[in-house]
C-alpha cells in the first residue's frame, strides 16, 4: 500500500490529534519523534500515513527555517500524496514565535505549491471558523468564544491571541495573498454535493471556513479538487484537514480502497494505577486536577522556579521523586503539576526565575517549554523506571514533546479514543518503557473527569 499523507506537527499533542483521526478512519498511522528513515517506515506493515511530532510552535522564524526545510523535504520525498503542516486549531503563533506565515512560505517553497489550502476549523474539537473568524470552546462544555476573547488564548503565556480574523492574523506574519472561501460558499457546496469553488486570481493560499461537521465532506472535496493531479501537494491546517479528507473519501467511495484496517473506535480497559504530570496553566487543566483531587488522586506541587535554579534543581527533583514514589507505592494515583491555572503564583515566580537567568521576555517565551519540559519529563521518567506503571498521562501542548523525548520514545500508535484529539497511545522505545500506554493532551482538552476516564477505561 502506498502512503496517502505525511505530516509535521507544530507541537506534540496536535500531532497525536491527526493520528487519531486517521487511525479511527481505518488508515494505519504512526507518529515518529524524528523524521523516519525509509527502513523505519518499512517496519510498519500497511502504513497509510505517518507524522513527525515537532515543536516549531515555540520556534523563532530563523529556527523554523532550519527545522522545517529538511523536515518538509523528508515528508515530500517519502512518496506521500499530501504533505500537511499541522498547526494548532487555536492558531497559536505570532510574527516572532511559531509563525504560521513562515510555515506557509516554507511549505510553498519546499513542495512547489502555487496556491495552498488552509483549514483551521475542527468542529469535532469545538473549533469553528465563520467568515474568516475563529471561535473555540474552552473545554468541551462551554460556549464557543471568539479567539481574541477566549479565556485561555487571550492570555496564553507564549502567544496571546489578539486577533480572531485569520486573514488578519496571517497578514501580520506573511506578505502572501490569502483569500477566503466562506461558510456560505461551503454551505452551497454541501447543498449541491459538488465542489464548485474557484480559486481567486493571484491567491497564494485559500482559507476555508467550517462551522458544522456536515461541512467537512464538501471542504474535503474542495481541498482535493484544489490540490488535484498526481504530485505531492502541500496543505496547512489543523486535524480538520484529515477530518475533511476522510469524510470526503468516505462519501465518494474512495475509502474502501484506502483502508488498511476496519474503521471504528476501540475501547480500552481499566488499570490499577495512574501517574500524570502536567505543565499547563490552562483553567481547563486546573479543573481536571480539582476533579481528580476530589475523587481520590494524590497531587504534588512542582515548584518550577526551583527546577530552573541550578542551585536547587537537583534537590527539588530528588524530593519530588521521593515523595511521588511514596504515594505510588501506597497504591494511590498521582498527579504532579507545575501550575493551577493562569493565576497560580508559580506562574509569576517562574517568569522571575527566567529573568534571574538573564533571559529577556522574548527569550522566556522561546525557551520556556524547552527548559522546563525536559525537567518535567525527567521526573516522570524516574518515577516510571523505579515504579513501573502500565499507563501514564501528560498535559500541556508545549510540555508533551519534551516529556516524550525525556522518556526515550521513538514512535507512538493510537490504541483508543480518550479525549478529543488526545488518544490513548502505545509507545515504541528502545528502553524499559517500550509498550507503555500514554496520553499526551493539550491543557485545554478534555472533560473535567479525563484522568478518571483514563484510569477506569471505556470498556
Amino acid at each position: 500500500m502506498s502512503l496517502l499523507l505525511a505530516y509535521y506537527g507544530d507541537d506534540f499533542t496536535g500531532s497525536t490529534d491527526v493520528m487519531e483521526v486517521l487511525q479511527w478512519s481505518g488508515l494505519r498511522t504512526v507518529l515518529f519523534l524524528d523524521p523516519p528513515t525509509p527502513q523505519q517506515l518499512s517496519t510498519f506493515e500497511n502504513l497509510r500515513a505517518y507524522g513527525v511530532a515537532g515543536w516549531s510552535r515555540t520556534m523563532s522564524p530563523a529556527e523554523m527555517e532550519q527545522e522545517l526545510k529538511p523536515a518538509l523535504a523528508s515528508l515530500r520525498d517519502s512518496g506521500a500524496g499530501i504533505v500537511h503542516y499541522k498547526m494548532c486549531s487555536t492558531a497559536d503563533s505570532s510574527p516572532h514565535i511559531g509563525s504560521l506565515g513562515k510555515a506557509l512560505e516554507l511549505g510553498r517553497e519546499v513542495c512547489g505549491a502555487a496556491c495552498v489550502p488552509i483549514l483551521i476549523a475542527a468542529p469535532n474539537l469545538g473549533r469553528y471558523q465563520v467568515f474568516g473568524n475563529l471561535f473555540a470552546r474552552s473545554g468541551l462544555d462551554t460556549e464557543p468564544f471568539r479567539l481574541d476573547r477566549h479565556p485561555t488564548m487571550r492570555q496564553h503565556p507564549i502567544t496571546p491571541m489578539q486577533e480572531a480574523d485569520m486573514r488578519e492574523h496571517f497578514r501580520l506574519q506573511t506578505s502572501l495573498n490569502i483569500a477566503l472561501c466562506d461558510c456560505l460558499e461551503i454551505e452551497a457546496a454541501a447543498a449541491k454535493a459538488v465542489a464548485q469553488h474557484v480559486v481567486p486570481a493571484g491567491a497564494d493560499a485559500v482559507l476555508f471556513d467550517a462551522l458544522y461537521e456536515h461541512h467537512l465532506p464538501s471542504v474535503g472535496a474542495l481541498l482535493e479538487r484544489m490540490m488535484g493531479g498526481g504530485q505531492t501537494h502541500f496543505v496547512l491546517g489543523s486535524s480538520g484537514v484529515e477530518s475533511a479528507l476522510t469524510a470526503f473519501w468516505e462519501q465518494s467511495g474512495q475509502m474502501a480502497t484506502h483502508r488498511s484496517h476496519a474503521a471504528g473506535h476501540p475501547t480500552f480497559a481499566a488499570v490499577e494505577q495512574l501517574v500524570v504530570v502536567t505543565g499547563s496553566c490552562s483553567p481547563v487543566n486546573d479543573r481536571q486536577i480539582a476533579w481528580a483531587q476530589q475523587n481520590g488522586f494524590a497531587t504534588l506541587d512542582i515548584q518550577p522556579a526551583r527546577l530552573l535554579d541550578p542551585t536547587t534543581c537537583q534537590n527539588e527533583s530528588d524530593e519530588l521523586v521521593e515523595r511521588g514514589l511514596e504515594i505510588l507505592r501506597r497504591g494511590e494515583n498521582l498527579i504532579l503539576h507545575s501550575a493551577r491555572g493562569p493565576g497560580d503564583p508559580r506562574v509569576a515566580q517562574t517568569l522571575q526565575a527566567y529573568r534571574k537567568l538573564g533571559l529577556n521576555e522574548l527569550e522566556i517565551k522561546l525557551f520556556n517549554g524547552r527548559t522546563l519540559g525536559p525537567k518535567l519529563g525527567g521526573l516522570l521518567q524516574r518515577l516510571l523506571v523505579q515504579h513501573p506503571c502500565q499507563r501514564a498521562g501528560v498535559a500541556g501542548g508545549d510540555t508533551s514533546g519534551y516529556v516524550a523525548r525525556a522518556l526515550g520514545l521513538t514512535a507512538l500508535e493510537a490504541i483508543a479514543p480518550l479525549a478529543p484529539g488526545s488518544p490513548l497511545c502505545r509507545a515504541h522505545a528502545n528502553n524499559k518503557l517500550d509498550g507503555i500506554e500514554l496520553m499526551f493532551k493539550g491543557g485545554q482538552v478534555g472533560r473535567e473527569d479525563v484522568w478518571g476516564t483514563m484510569l477506569r477505561g471505556t470498556g
